[in-house]
């Protein structure tokens, strides 16, 4: 990684404390006062955190300027939803590679006026001129995954900003500019480029340098990536706020729609289809929120267009037919348990789960007590399992189990996730993201647009059999986000989620088995290292306690991988009157809290 620099993007002198932080200082953070550098130590996890505790409110996301700008929003009156608007304009300008208003995202919440819990989902859509050959070639096989990302192929309608803005406008308490002012005033200030970010800028030179607009953004004069410290900033961005918090078609119908438009269908070497029919009639959808058990906590998340809270919910429910509390997290066996719930779990996943709106999805049946146990009285008394298949789930609105074949689409990680509690105990956990790592590497009016199509799979059928996850004009690709809430005797309990691809769904159930069965505190069950096995290779994460269970799983039968495995994770804990947070080390996230 490079040494800090000290060119400077602005003449302005640093500054992180807006106009609305003038209140007062955070009274407990994971990291104590964190202002505009961003130590960096905190992007390589070599920090030992603790839980932040409060007993008013809390905001746990993945960097320090987004944190403390939700703590003023909560300060100067705001609540949970307001809190979640700036925390998201901030995080598209602080870390534009993981999400933004250019891309989508899930959110479940608890009204706790009305004492509901509900989901909205803001995934982006296909637009209408997409075919089922979007991402086949000429010969009509699948393109390579970069083929089709960079570009505007890849750009599916964003959802992100229609969420922030009808959920505010059903919720918020503070006014729609109040809480887009953060981001508007850290864009027109600057802010110093994070180890994190100067590392990702480096690491896709080559692909953001493809562009005029991403390379104008991320290199300097002299065409060099930005380096740690180097001020960043962004009168686009800034600009593109202001018009928003004028009206909201600005960006969906107006100038900055034109604009997105434009920027897809012009893309050179890789146009995409995207009009402006299909960012004006872009609507977010209210959705039932998918609960499964486990012990006395009902675990929610999301239904489709994600597999996220389906997924967690199977594992959770294949593993409590096994002793995971007195097995304990040091024991090799309890992770050829959830590695082998994990490969059957996603095994259904890539059979069945797409957006339910284009095909039916078994969600009651492959929740079903009776399935799930079933599924796991296949997992073998030891030895890692040989044969994993799907199985064949209840459809609710079938007589039989239509044919499907497996889904053939890529998950690279990239998101990002928040959780928040005001102090009138609303509580949100919203997952979010342009996709892929700087999403299409496209860039208009200060912001990246996303390459979310990528999530469907790039082939239709397989052997003549549809595949759920194919491409529709109006579909919701599939993903794995799984913001959760859980709850414990009707009232919330906790609340987290994480990015990282598909392996999002392992992050998450590890965090909860963690804490719910091992009983470890939020930060500890954040900072246990990973073991995920999603598909028979286990992922072990490199430099972590993790490695050493290498020789007890190879010994068991299964083929092992040690690697990155970065995560997000950012939980709350509500427990008796207090609330408990945490930050995943292996970003830049910080705890707020009061």
């Amino acid at each position: 990684m490079k040494r800090p620099s000290s060119r400077l993007f602005s003449t302005l002198a640093p500054v992180f404390v807006l106009s609305l932080m003038m209140t007062g200082t955070t009274n407990a953070t994971t990291e104590g006062q964190i202002t505009d550098a961003v130590a960096p130590e905190l992007a390589t996890g070599s920090v030992m955190r603790k839980s932040v505790k409060g007993t008013e409110w809390m905001v746990a996301s993945a960097n320090p300027h987004a944190s403390k700008a939700a703590e003023a929003i909560l300060k100067s009156g705001g609540n949970a939803i307001d809190a979640m608007v700036t925390v998201q304009t901030v995080l598209g300008l602080v870390e534009p590679q993981s999400s933004g208003i250019g891309g989508g995202a899930f959110l479940v919440y608890w009204d706790n006026k009305a004492q509901a819990l509900t989901t909205f989902d803001g995934r982006e859509t296909a637009p209408m001129d997409a075919t089922p050959k979007l991402f086949l070639n000429e010969n009509g096989e699948p393109l390579k995954f970069y083929d089709a990302v960079v570009g505007g192929r890849s750009v599916g309608t964003p959802g992100t900003l229609r969420l922030m803005h009808d959920t505010h406008a059903k919720y918020g308490n503070l006014s729609w500019r109040a809480v887009l002012t953060p981001a508007i005033e850290l864009a027109q200030s600057g802010f110093e480029v994070s180890p994190r970010l100067a590392a990702l800028i480096e690491g896709d030179a080559d692909r953001l340098r493809r562009y005029p607009a991403t390379h104008q953004y991320f290199f300097d004069n002299n065409g060099h990536p930005l380096n740690i410290g180097d001020r960043l900033v962004n009168l686009e961005y800034a600009s593109t706020l202001k018009m928003v918090a004028e009206d909201i078609d600005n960006f969906y119908q107006g100038p900055i729609a034109d604009d997105i438009v434009a920027t897809v269908q012009r893309a050179a070497g890789n146009p995409g289809v995207l009009s402006k029919d299909d960012l004006a009639n872009y609507r977010i959808i209210e959705r039932e929120p998918v609960c499964a058990p486990y012990h006395q906590y009902r675990v929610c998340g999301m239904g489709p267009p994600t597999s996220g809270g389906i997924t967690v919910g199977q594992i959770l429910g294949i593993v409590s037919h096994f002793p995971m509390k007195t097995l304990g997290k040091d024991n090799p066996e309890s992770w050829r348990l959830l590695g082998d719930a994990s490969r059957l779990a996603f095994a259904d996943r890539g059979r069945y789960i797409a957006d339910a709106d284009f095909v039916p999805v078994p969600t009651e049946g492959l929740l079903a007590p009776a399935y799930l146990k079933a599924r796991a009285a296949l997992i073998p008394e030891e030895g890692a399992m040989t044969d994993i298949a799907p199985g064949v789930p209840q459809f609710s609105h079938a007589k039989h189990t239509p044919p499907r074949a497996d889904d053939q689409s890529i998950e690279l990680p990239s998101t990002s996730h928040f959780s928040i509690v005001d102090k009138a105990g609303n509580i949100v956990s919203i997952t979010t993201t342009i996709e892929n790592g700087f999403g299409s590497r496209l860039m208009t009016r200060g912001f990246l647009l996303n390459n979310e199509l990528t999530d469907f799979s790039f082939a239709t059928h397989k052997d003549g059999i549809p595949i759920a996850n194919r491409v529709e004009p109006g579909k919701r690709p599939r993903s794995s986000m799984a913001p959760t809430i859980v709850m414990r005797d009707g009232k919330p309990y906790m609340a987290v989620g994480s990015p990282g691809g598909s392996r999002i769904i392992g992050y998450v159930a590890k965090t909860l088995v963690a804490h719910l069965d091992w009983g470890l505190d939020i930060q500890s069950a954040i900072d246990l290292p990973h073991l995920v096995n999603r598909f028979g290779t286990y992922d072990l994460e490199a430099g972590t306690d993790a490695e050493s269970f290498k020789p007890a799983l190879e010994q068991m039968g299964y083929k092992v991988n040690i690697r990155d495995l970065t995560s997000g994770i950012h939980g709350i804990v509500i427990d008796s009157g207090t609330l408990e947070g945490g930050a995943d080390p292996r970003r830049e996230g910080l705890v707020t809290a009061k």
